[in-house]
């Protein structure tokens, strides 16, 4: 079971609303096999969990909360390796052992029913999570929201993601972005539209599990199984068909094409696609007012 909580912590005050109080996360620490890991709860209501995108943490979601609170228990997960959640070095960040850890966070914590939200990488898992449901019949998970999600139908990635997994490609990382800091702000801008619009907390926001916690390190233990985490990736879309789902994007998507997002939007019996217009990767941040009001609507929807 979760520990108990280390400490309670504000949202940034540029999230803040003029007319109510920002909801508190509480932070807690979850003993998972393999690392320790960092979650934090906030709002009331169903449970809605957040699992971030490759280099995010719980820090992705500062926007969403808010917004949510009032409607949704949510739980940003720090994933073991990610944000300040410890792991152990050679540990197993294939998606499908990704995808148990959610589970067993699901577990632990005890959580008799959920809908599951993901981003790019953390939306591959969250579909990984959701085939793994179908296969033991775990009625507990009701619906999914993927953002972005990285998925077969998208070419970005297919080879550039191989490439920076592979020992040549780790080593011209280790020795550019990882090394030189000032170039942090030209990946930052490639997953916004339009970079005036990228948050003043975002690029020291996103430095803190590089400075603290072997960020980058585990970014390359995810690459390394990429190519054959796609595949399996593949063969498991039918199992989840019946999943009410919704799919945002941005128009403006270099991380992963929003031309995949129609191709995946058929797979599901029950699919809705949101595209937000000169928008990029990271919707919740570029466009958090319109991410906001699609995901409640979705949410509020009966099941």
């Amino acid at each position: 079971m979760p520990t108990e909580t280390q400490k309670v912590e504000q949202l940034p005050t540029e999230t803040r609303g003029a007319k109510t109080a920002p909801p508190v996360w509480e932070a807690h620490w979850l003993d998972l096999a393999g690392g320790r890991m960092r979650y934090f709860k906030a709002g009331t209501g169903p449970a809605l969990i957040l699992v971030h995108g490759l280099l995010g943490y719980s820090f992705s979601w500062r926007f969403t909360i808010p917004a949510l609170a009032p409607h949704a228990t949510m739980y940003a997960i720090d994933n073991l390796g990610a944000g300040l959640s410890t792991s152990p070095s050679g540990m197993d960040c294939s998606l499908r052992a990704s995808a148990e850890r959610v589970l067993a966070f699901v577990d632990a914590v005890g959580i008799p029913s959920f809908d599951l939200l993901g981003t790019s990488h953390g939306g591959a898992v969250a579909i990984m999570a959701a085939a793994i449901c179908a296969e033991r019949r775990d009625a507990r998970l009701k619906r999914l929201v993927l953002v972005a999600p990285v998925n077969p139908w998208s070419p970005h990635g297919k080879w550039l993601a191989p490439f920076l997994g592979g020992s040549l490609g780790s080593f011209l990382f280790r020795h550019t972005i990882e090394r030189f800091r000032f170039l942090d702000h030209l990946w930052l801008r490639r997953l916004f539209g339009d970079a005036a619009k990228i948050p003043p907390d975002s690029l020291e926001g996103y430095r803190v599990p590089v400075r603290m916690n072997h960020g980058f390190r585990y970014g390359r233990q995810i690459l390394q199984t990429w190519t054959t985490d796609l595949a399996e990736l593949e063969q498991a879309l039918p199992a989840i068909r019946d999943y009410p789902t919704l799919l945002m994007w941005g128009t403006r998507d270099r991380a992963v094409s929003v031309k995949s997002a129609e191709p995946l939007r058929r797979n599901f019996r029950d699919g809705k696609l949101v595209v937000f217009e000169g928008v990029g990767h990271l919707a919740y941040e570029e466009a958090p007012e319109e991410f906001n009001r699609a995901l409640l609507e979705f949410l509020m929807q009966p099941e």
